[in-house]
């Protein structure tokens, strides 16, 4: 996914991260990769509603590569704005981002219950105020100390707005899908924004709280999208996680039938998840046969290099990411 050229991009990131509120305990900057070392990558921004992108993607059978955590690589952390321009530059356009929330009520990017993985500081996110988060420095994906903060998910909304990228809201315990959607709509990024559910009762309550939202819920065909619907769910808004074990290509065939899109992941545990077997032999080949059989969705912990082998990736954005 480096065919095409993202000017200005870096400019625009820094102006929109400026834009947080007066009373925020501490600003952070962002500091952006050298886009001078990246690869050009596509110019389109999305401006298509999100159903109709989809939609467009399952009949042209394009697929959109979803980062992981943000895309993490050496020298730039999970869950940081600095590493989502990064993959942005070579051309990334989806990533999927945990939301934490702090003991204050503000809602900031971070997966796990504690810090110390991937922050260099200790403790529950729950027991910590924002003004302490906002000081604490993340680690790359070699455990090393960056210069990059905790990002809030209001900076990462308006970035993604601003640049026109896609985020995959993952929901950690300490918030509420209601909490999230909030802040989705104060950014303006609902266009931007997919919520994420890990079961029908959570893709009712998005349902519910979040109306208009773009979902990602597990199904497999006719059956799961209908009892979706019979929990208020719009099967126009739903985007099918169909699991990361095996690839279903008849599931996929059914969601097609029934005009949903199919998602399929191949992250997971290192050393256990089918990134690692796919990559084994070098060959990327796998992926392809993902899109060949209708997976609009690729969620993978190896972006970068699942992006660099497609075209369909490229092909399926630059036809789809604007009406």
């Amino acid at each position: 996914m480096s065919r095409l050229l993202v000017a200005g991009l870096s400019a625009l990131l820094l102006a929109a991260c400026s834009e947080a509120p007066a009373t925020d305990p501490v600003d952070t900057p962002i500091v952006i990769a050298d886009p001078g070392s990246a690869p050009p990558a596509m110019s389109t921004a999305l401006t298509a509603p999100l159903p109709d992108f989809f939609n467009c993607l399952r009949e042209n059978n394009g697929v959109v590569v979803a980062a992981h955590r943000g895309g993490p690589a050496i020298g730039f952390p999970e869950n940081a704005i600095e590493t989502m321009q990064y993959g942005f530059e070579r051309g990334i356009r989806v990533f999927e981002i945990d939301v934490a929330e702090s003991r204050d009520g503000v809602l900031f990017l971070h997966h796990d219950d504690q810090f110390g993985r991937t922050v260099d500081a200790t403790g529950y996110n729950s027991d910590t105020d924002w003004a302490t988060i906002a000081g604490y420095r993340l680690k790359d994906i070699d455990g090393e100390v960056t210069s990059f903060h905790p990002p809030k998910l209001t900076d990462a909304l308006i970035w993604a707005r601003n640049t026109g990228a896609i985020v995959e809201l993952d929901r950690k315990k300490t918030t509420s899908f209601a909490n999230i959607w909030a802040a989705v709509v104060a950014a303006g990024a609902e266009g931007n924004a997919i919520l994420i559910s890990y079961s029908d009762e959570e893709a009712a309550e998005i349902a519910r709280v979040a109306p208009g939202a773009m979902m990602t819920a597990s199904a497999f065909g006719g059956r799961d999208i209908e009892r979706l619907e019979s929990l208020g769910v719009d099967r126009s808004r739903v985007i099918a996680w169909t699991g990361t074990r095996e690839p279903d290509p008849a599931a996929y065939a059914r969601l097609l039938k029934e005009g949903v899109e199919p998602a399929f992941g191949t992250l997971g545990r290192k050393g256990e998840r089918l990134d690692d077997q796919y990559w084994a032999d070098d060959d990327g080949s796998e992926y392809q046969r993902l899109v060949d059989d209708g997976v609009v969705l690729i969620a993978t912990d190896e972006p970068y290099k699942v992006a660099e082998w497609l075209t369909a990736d490229d092909e399926g954005w630059t036809s789809c990411a604007t009406p």
